[in-house]
């Protein structure tokens, strides 16, 4: 998991323009919604990176890699996380959310479960 911290790019009296991924093959952007308490993921992908931007609510990220320790993040609106391929991660909706997914690897539309690999254990 990486926390990346967006940068404005413009500014003024209109408001801002942030860049959030660039230079990077966006195959797919997905729009997932939470209500309170519902627990998505608990898979890893293996070719596929992950960008998950928070729109509005709370989530909590949890993640592993390998058999190592099991790492949990809150995000807030305009937070901007990736994860990488062979690490394991869940959502879990804090607060009814929408969040942005973009997606570099097969992991849109026909090809959503080509490269999604459920865990036997989840991890949320």
């Amino acid at each position: 998991m990486d926390i990346i911290k967006a940068v404005v790019n413009f500014k003024d009296a209109r408001g801002e323009i942030i860049d959030l991924i660039e230079g990077k093959n966006i195959n797919a952007v997905t729009r997932i919604t939470f209500t309170k308490g519902s627990v998505r993921g608990n898979h890893y992908h293996k070719e596929t990176t992950q960008w998950n931007y928070l729109i509005k609510g709370k989530v909590k990220l949890v993640v592993q890699v390998g058999d190592g320790a099991i790492d949990e993040l809150i995000l807030e609106p305009g937070d901007l996380i990736s994860t990488a391929p062979m690490e394991k991660h869940a959502l879990v909706g804090i607060e009814d959310s929408d969040l942005l997914v973009f997606t570099e690897g097969p992991r849109g539309g026909k090809e959503y479960e080509s490269d999604t690999f459920r865990l036997e254990n989840p991890i949320a």
